[in-house]
């Protein structure tokens, strides 16, 4: 499996997600579980996603729900495995703030994504398998994004070189208003260890679930 993911990753430095139209969330407004497509730069699908928890944490709890998100080839075989448990999404809380596991392949941890506490920005850190920090991510002080994309950079450890971002695309008053889809880029260096791209991933569905779940995406 990691041989499988190797080489997908291995010359790629974007990554786009696009959240699968869910007609019956559009039309009753009920939380069901969210499905992605992960694409390509030339926008074929690769991956796909879905997110699997039950329907008390969806509509309850949601947009700090916790979950697990399998991610698998088009053949079927699972590569990523993403586990968010519930936790606070205030910035009141420092202790019990935001943190992912990311499995690649399922079984064998890639790395995590941790909240950082801040009062004014969105801050994580990537950390590795073994909790070594290696990337920080800082989003925007506003992220209603007024009819523009919203980039959640990614920075070096020391916060003052861009190595790549993570983009909530805002794409239009029809699409975002009536189905509430989430289309996202991920952009990192191409030589970024496997995993850490994978990782990548996670915090992409973290950085939606916690900014943009139940928001008009840019309005």
């Amino acid at each position: 499996t990691l041989t499988i993911l190797f080489i997908f990753f291995k010359q790629l430095d974007r990554i786009i997600i696009h959240q699968q139209v869910d007609l019956l969330e559009a039309i009753l407004g009920t939380e069901t579980s969210s499905k992605y497509e992960i694409k390509n730069h030339l926008g074929q699908r690769v991956y796909f996603a879905v997110e699997e928890n039950d329907c008390f944490d969806r509509n309850l709890c949601s947009p700090i729900r916790s979950f697990t998100i399998r991610i698998a080839d088009n053949m079927g075989r699972e590569v990523i495995t993403v586990n968010r448990p519930l936790r606070c999404n205030s910035c009141w809380f420092p202790c019990f703030l935001q943190e992912l596991e990311v499995q690649s392949p399922p079984g064998a941890i890639a790395g995590y994504v941790v909240q950082n506490w801040d009062p004014f920005l969105p801050k994580f850190t990537i950390q590795n398998e073994s909790k070594e920090d290696v990337l920080k991510i800082i989003g925007p002080y506003a992220t209603c994004g007024c009819f523009e994309d919203v980039d959640f950079e990614v920075k070096a450890l020391n916060e003052m070189s861009t190595i790549g971002k993570i983009s909530k695309y805002w794409s239009g008053f029809v699409n975002n208003v009536f189905t509430n889809t989430a289309n996202f880029g991920i952009q990192v260096p191409v030589d970024l260890d496997v995993r850490i791209k994978a990782v990548m991933i996670g915090a992409c569905f973290l950085i939606d679930l916690m900014f943009f779940e139940n928001s008009l995406d840019g309005l």
